[in-house]
C-alpha cells in the first residue's frame, strides 16, 4: 500500500554511491559513509543553499569529507533525476547542462527533515574523522558492542517517553563525541 508515496521507494543499492578514493585506502575498507537516504537529504539541502549542477554537488560532497570520498556520478545524477520526479527539485538545461534549483515542496520537505538532516551533518563529521585513519581502540569498540546489546534488550519496551527519553541520550552522546574533550579556558 505505497502507491500514494511515489518518493518513498527504495533508491539505488543502498550504499548512496560512495566509493573510497584510489590512492588512499586503510586496508581496503571504509566506514559506510551514508545511511539509506542521506544523500537524496543533503543533496536537496545543498540545492536549497544554492541552485547547482550535478557536477558542482560532487564537488561539495567530496569537500565536506576533505576529499577522502567521493560520490559516483553513477549515483548522483539518478538521486537527482529522482528528485526532480518527487517535484523536489526543478532543473534547467543550459549549456546542455542541468542547472538544479529547489521547488516549494522541496523547501517544505526539508523543513520537515531539519533532525534528520542534523543527523546526515554530523555523521558525515564522523566519518570524515574516521577516514583520517582514526580508527577505534578496543575499549571503544566494546562499549559500542554494549551498546547495541542494551538496545536489543531493550526490544518491544518502547513507549513513547521511553523513546524520547534513549533518543536523546543516544544523540547527545554522540554530540558530545564530535564535540571532543571540554577544553579547560584559560583565565
Amino acid at each position: 500500500m505505497r502507491e500514494h508515496h511515489p518518493h518513498h521507494r527504495p533508491h539505488g543499492d543502498g550504499r548512496d554511491g560512495f566509493e573510497q578514493r584510489t590512492g588512499r585506502e586503510r586496508g581496503g575498507r571504509g566506514p559506510r559513509v551514508f545511511a539509506p537516504g542521506d544523500l537524496k537529504l543533503l543533496l536537496l539541502a545543498l540545492i536549497a543553499e544554492q541552485p547547482c549542477h550535478g557536477y558542482d554537488l560532487i564537488r561539495q560532497i567530496e569537500g565536506m569529507f576533505d576529499g577522502a570520498y567521493s560520490p559516483s556520478p553513477g549515483v548522483i545524477y539518478p538521486t537527482l533525476t529522482f528528485l526532480e520526479e518527487s517535484e523536489m527539485i526543478q532543473g534547467d538545461a543550459e549549456g546542455g547542462k542541468k542547472r538544479y534549483q529547489v521547488t516549494e515542496l522541496g523547501r517544505q520537505s526539508l523543513a520537515e527533515q531539519a533532525v534528520a538532516l542534523d543527523g546526515v551533518r554530523m555523521r558525515i563529521d564522523v566519518s570524515k574523522r574516521s577516514l583520517r585513519g582514526h580508527d577505534r581502540p578496543a575499549e571503544i569498540h566494546e562499549a559500542v558492542h554494549n551498546l547495541r546489546h542494551a538496545l536489543q534488550m531493550h526490544h518491544g519496551r518502547w513507549s513513547p517517553e521511553e523513546i524520547l527519553r534513549v533518543r536523546d541520550l543516544l544523540n547527545n552522546t554522540a554530540k558530545a563525541i564530535v564535540d571532543g574533550p571540554v577544553q579547560e579556558k584559560s583565565q
